[in-house]
């Protein structure tokens, strides 16, 4: 498809400007949306913030355009899916994950 944005009146090139705006927003929004899939609402995710150590917590919010992860020090942020990636589970030295409680039959 071809526009000849040059014989477009002011007006016509607004409206297509925002039209524009609004597809690139919205295929925006469905990429973000995709990703959150990967992740469920609990799950041990960490990310990398720039110049800082490895941050872990556990999703526990979607939002339009990213996920609410409250860390282990009790930090709340809002990340990119993007961003984020499955924590892998601590093993103990009795090799039982860290996270999971462990219950014993009787």
């Amino acid at each position: 498809m071809k526009i000849d944005i040059d014989r477009l009146t002011e007006a016509e090139l607004i409206e297509l400007n925002n039209k524009v705006v609004a597809r690139l927003r919205f295929l925006a929004q469905m990429r973000a949306h995709a990703q959150m899939l990967q992740f469920n609402i609990g799950d041990r995710v960490s990310f990398q913030p720039q110049d800082r150590p490895l941050v872990t917590g556990m999703l526990t919010r979607y939002n339009r355009k990213s996920v609410t992860v409250i860390t282990d020090s009790g930090e709340r942020w809002n990340i990119a899916p993007s961003l984020l990636r499955k924590a892998e589970s601590e093993i103990n030295p009795r090799g039982e994950e860290a996270n999971v409680i462990q219950l014993h039959k009787k």
